[in-house]
C-alpha cells in the first residue's frame, strides 16, 4: 500500500511539473511572437539611405512610404521578409526630395486598420544628400513600443568658436559648428549700445562648419568697446552662440589685449613693492 501511495504521488509531482514546464514555454513562445523592428542608416553626403529589420511575422509583406518634411510622399516599396524574418530595402534620394529637414520613412506590415506592426523613423537630408544616421525603433519580444537610440532625438545645437582678427585689422572672422545643416544661419552683430550694425546669412558646409567674414569701418562701428557677434539657427536657445570683439577707432583691437595690459601693470606694481621692501632699489647708486 506505501509503496502504491508513494508511486501515485510520484506520478502526481511529475505531472504538475510537467504542466508547469509546457506552461512556461507557451509563454516564452507568446513573447517571442509580437513585434517589428526598424533600422535606417546612411553616411555623411550619401545619396543612399538603407533601411533594415526584423518581423516574427513573414506572412505579410511590408509595404514602406516615404515622405517629405512638408508631409509629400517622395517614394514607395514593397517587400517580403526571408524565412528568418529579415528584411532590408534601399532608397535613393532623387530629385524628388526637394525639401531640406527630416523625412519620415514608414514600414508598414498589413494594410490600414489591419496591419500587424508600424514602425517609423526620420532621416535628414539636406542640399539632396542624407546626414550621417543611425536610427533604430523596435518594439519586439514585449509588444510595446520602446524607442531606442535616435539621432534626432541627441541634438548637439551650435558652438561658435573665438572670434579672430589681425590687430588695426578692418575685418574679423566668425567660426563655428552646427549638427543642423538643413537651415542657414543668422549672423547679427550689435555695437557696445545695442544697435544692430549688421545681418548677414550664411549656409553651413555638409560637415556642420561654417565661417564667415564681416567688414568693420564706416560711421556704423565708430563707437568704441565690445561689439556682440549672435549665430542664431531656429528659435531654440540650443541653436544660439554668441561672442564678443572688441573695435577701437574703427579697428579691431586683438583679444585679450585690455587684459593683457592690466596683467603688466599689475606686475610692474608688484616689482616697485618687493624693491621697497626689500630695500632694493631700481636706480643705481653712485
Amino acid at each position: 500500500m506505501n509503496f502504491k501511495r508513494s508511486t501515485t504521488s510520484m506520478g502526481i509531482v511529475l505531472m504538475t511539473l510537467s504542466l508547469v514546464s509546457m506552461t512556461s514555454i507557451q509563454q516564452d513562445a507568446f513573447a517571442q511572437s509580437l513585434g517589428m523592428s526598424l533600422t535606417a542608416t546612411a553616411d555623411k553626403g550619401s545619396d543612399t539611405i538603407t533601411v533594415t529589420g526584423k518581423t516574427i511575422s513573414d506572412i505579410t509583406d511590408i509595404t514602406f512610404t516615404v515622405t517629405s518634411p512638408n508631409q509629400k510622399l517622395v517614394s514607395v516599396d514593397q517587400i517580403t521578409a526571408d524565412g528568418n524574418g529579415d528584411f532590408a530595402a534601399t532608397f535613393k534620394i532623387s530629385p524628388a526630395w526637394t525639401e531640406n529637414g527630416f523625412y519620415e520613412i514608414q514600414a508598414m506590415q498589413g494594410v490600414g486598420t489591419n496591419s500587424l506592426y508600424t514602425m517609423k523613423v526620420l532621416v535628414e537630408v539636406a542640399n539632396g544628400m542624407a546626414e550621417r544616421t543611425s536610427v533604430t525603433e523596435s518594439n519586439l519580444e514585449t509588444g510595446i513600443f520602446t524607442p531606442t537610440t535616435n539621432n534626432v532625438a541627441t541634438p548637439t545645437g551650435i558652438t561658435l568658436d573665438n572670434v579672430t582678427a589681425e590687430n588695426g585689422s578692418t575685418m574679423f572672422e566668425v567660426t563655428g559648428m552646427t549638427d543642423r545643416v538643413s537651415q542657414d544661419i543668422t549672423l547679427t552683430i550689435t555695437s557696445p549700445s545695442g544697435n544692430v550694425i549688421t545681418v548677414d546669412q550664411i549656409s553651413p558646409m555638409l560637415d556642420g562648419s561654417f565661417a564667415a567674414e564681416i567688414t568693420v569701418g564706416g560711421p556704423l562701428w565708430k563707437q568704441d568697446g565690445f561689439y556682440t557677434v549672435v549665430a542664431q539657427q531656429f528659435d531654440d536657445p540650443l541653436y544660439s552662440a554668441s561672442d564678443m570683439i572688441e573695435i577701437e577707432d574703427g579697428v579691431v583691437v586683438p583679444e585679450f589685449g585690455t587684459i593683457a595690459a592690466m596683467i603688466l601693470a599689475v606686475a610692474v606694481i608688484s616689482i616697485i613693492a618687493v624693491s621697497a621692501k626689500s630695500r632694493l632699489s631700481i636706480i643705481p647708486r653712485y
